[in-house]
């Protein structure tokens, strides 16, 4: 497979399992000090097993999240077009050979009223997500566009979706300008496992049976113009430390070449699905322990990268996870084409996969109140143009953090305007209240003057 050197990662594997506490600190020192984690130093903290090292680990993990991202915590939710695919992928539900699967795709009025759903549940940011085949006659692209324009078409009461992101098959460059020309946010692709004889082995037919055309969808897209990335492994096909090193050796090669790494890391487990044994038999499980040590240090290693995770995750190891490095959590999510219309039946026959978390957006909210945690819908980064390169000059010193916090601060407060259960506004006017004194004079007076703004019915306001 391109850009991965199996050789290389299984040496290290081999030589990094002996434990040296003296050199485990000084990678850990260096962690705190922002600047991310060598492949070597990476293989060793992931051959740590002993109790007490481990929460080392996740102490600097904690330092690390706090320090470039503060305490805000971005909220999405999923939309699934279609579970249409050509191909043929073991562990997932929309294979083309599972026949037990109900087959459906949206048309753009379908489209616009799931949308209008999860406006009027609060939600801002959607993840589209679709299966890899023609749907209606359409070619991909035009469909994907189409898509996109119903979603930010949709208003409830004045509410209207930020930001799109998109999770959807490898593309042409023209493609993906006409992508970027749509106004997304994150194109989000995974490579799944990034080990070549698990890749054939999963993928046994179909456009993506091909490793070396997915992963260089990457490099179509930054030579398109979208610069904002989203990567992934689905842990549970291989080997989670070679999957681990796999994935970072690539971010290695983006920065390399196009001196942006990732915008986000994805981290999802294999669940159970409807009509495939493969998911109900994971070749490789890994503990929560090991998913935990994981998390950790892929923020430690690539601090400046935010870590996403899904409700395929139980609620309580969610909540876990955000101390760990965690940074943007879907919520009330279905992973079903016209899921968002019915009351969330976890066996929806037309699901990717069974959730974990079925809490609603505001019980999410009010858990990350609780928590200390700030709960964001903020887009502002997409709006300024803080993306790519210009975003990582923030991120990576973590000077993006004062800006992080008073947009989440912002978004907030919309929030417990138009959406918030009475537990949620109590709790949250608190939260805002205690944060802004904690703010210098400068930030204070800002945000103070965006929030009358906000309450006089001003919306999408950041700095």
């Amino acid at each position: 497979m391109k850009h991965i050197d199996e050789n290389k990662i299984n040496n290290l594997l081999a030589d990094m399992a002996k434990f040296d506490r003296g050199r485990l600190d000084i990678i850990l020192d260096k962690a705190r000090l922002l600047k991310g984690l060598s492949l070597e130093e990476v293989a060793r903290l992931l051959a740590i097993d002993d109790p007490d090292y481990l929460q080392k680990i996740f102490s600097a993990a904690n330092f690390v999240k706090e320090q470039i991202y503060g305490q805000r915590v971005v909220l999405f939710a999923p939309l699934y077009i279609n579970n249409f695919c050509s191909n043929n992928c073991l562990y997932c539900a929309f294979r083309s050979d599972n026949r037990s699967l109900q087959r459906k795709a949206l048309n753009t009025i379908e489209i616009k009223q799931q949308t209008e759903w999860l406006l009027e549940r609060g939600h801002k940011r959607i993840l589209m997500v679709s299966g890899e085949a023609v749907v209606q006659g359409k070619n991909k692209i035009d469909y994907y566009v189409e898509s996109i324009a119903s979603i930010y078409a949709a208003d409830f009461k004045g509410n209207r979706i930020k930001r799109v992101n998109v999770n959807c098959a490898p593309l042409e460059v023209a493609e993906f300008k006409r992508l970027k020309g749509a106004g997304i946010g994150t194109y989000q692709l995974f490579q799944e496992t990034y080990h070549e004889k698990t890749y054939s082995q999963v993928h046994p037919s179909g456009a993506k049976s091909d490793p070396d055309n997915r992963i260089d969808a990457i490099d179509r897209a930054f030579i398109a113009g979208i610069d904002d990335i989203g990567i992934g492994v689905l842990y549970g096909l291989y080997n989670y430390k070679f999957e681990t090193l796999a994935m970072l050796a690539h971010v290695q090669y983006l920065e390399a070449k196009f001196k942006v790494g990732p915008h986000t890391i994805s981290v999802p487990r294999i669940e159970p699905a409807f009509g495939t044994d493969f998911s109900q038999n994971i070749p490789y499980p890994l503990s929560d322990t090991e998913f935990k040590k994981l998390v950790a240090v892929l923020r430690l290693a690539v601090p400046y990268t935010g870590i996403i995770m899904s409700t395929r995750e139980s609620a309580a190891l969610r909540d876990e996870l955000l101390s760990l490095g965690v940074s943007q959590i879907s919520a009330e999510s279905r992973t079903s084409p016209g899921g968002y219309s019915f009351s969330g039946d976890n066996k929806d026959s037309a699901a990717q996969f069974f959730t974990g978390d079925q809490r609603s957006l505001d019980e999410i909210v009010l858990t990350l109140i609780e928590k200390g945690f700030i709960p964001s819908f903020c887009a502002a980064c997409y709006r300024k143009e803080r993306t790519g390169e210009a975003f990582m000059k923030l991120a990576k010193p973590g000077t993006i953090k004062g800006k992080c916090s008073l947009n989440a601060l912002v978004t907030l407060r919309e929030y417990i305007i138009d959406f918030a259960s009475p537990k949620v506004k109590g709790c949250g006017e608190k939260l805002i209240e205690d944060l802004s004194r904690e703010l210098n004079l400068d930030d204070r007076g800002l945000l103070q003057d965006i929030f009358e703004h906000v309450e006089n019915g001003a919306r999408d306001e950041f700095v």
